[in-house]
């Protein structure tokens, strides 16, 4: 993993530098191809075990509809992108003093129809969820297939990011953002950097 890592040190940089001035960054292309096969096939694996994202606390919420599963330590391929992150949250400590701590993820799987209303994942900074990550993990997608990640950047401008295979977007979990309804299964693995006061607290 260290090896993805310093395969992505170019774009270092212009990924610090889109979180500063926009809130969020793309990485495209961000693991071997043989790792996200590898990835997509441990997802696969454990499909049967997905629940109801907008079941909590035994409430059905009208907000998503997608499916997940909280990633475990059996899960060996998923924790090296785990470990992955962990490094980027290194280095967002160093470059933004965020202070994270912890990472912790599940997969995510919209099938046909499902999608996630607007929302933050750390809603007036109510929790420690400093910066929002999400890798998508089917082996293809085409436009027209919805599913797409609508965000608001830190500027108040909105983007449209397509769900790319292979494809990370990494943003402020404060920003508000949602899934557009999906055509087609969409699988991905969202994780959070957890930590204290951030840099952005007082903004």
């Amino acid at each position: 993993m260290q090896q993805i890592f310093e395969s992505i040190q170019h774009d270092i940089e212009q990924i610090l530098d889109d979180l500063d001035q926009q809130g969020f960054a793309i990485i495209n292309q961000i693991h071997p191809e043989r790792f996200m096969t590898e990835l997509l096939g441990e997802c696969l694996s454990h499909l049967n075990q997905f629940r109801e994202a907008a079941i909590q606390n035994g409430v059905v919420s009208k907000i998503r509809s997608d499916h997940i599963l909280w990633v475990g330590e059996k899960m060996i391929i998923a924790k090296q992108h785990i470990d992955l992150l962990e490094k980027f949250s290194k280095l967002f400590n160093q470059t933004f003093f965020l202070g994270i701590q912890t990472v912790e993820a599940h997969f995510a799987c919209y099938n046909s129809g499902e999608f996630y209303a607007l929302h933050r994942d750390n809603p007036q900074k109510k929790n420690d969820r400093m910066i929002s990550t999400v890798y998508y993990l089917h082996p293809e997608w085409q436009a027209d297939w919805g599913g797409q990640l609508r965000l608001q950047d830190k500027n108040e401008q909105w983007h449209i990011i397509e769900p790319e295979p292979n494809r990370m977007v990494i943003f402020q979990s404060d920003l508000l953002h949602e899934v557009l309804s999906s055509k087609r299964q969409r699988l991905s693995i969202t994780a959070w950097l957890r930590s204290g006061n951030s840099i952005w607290s007082s903004e």
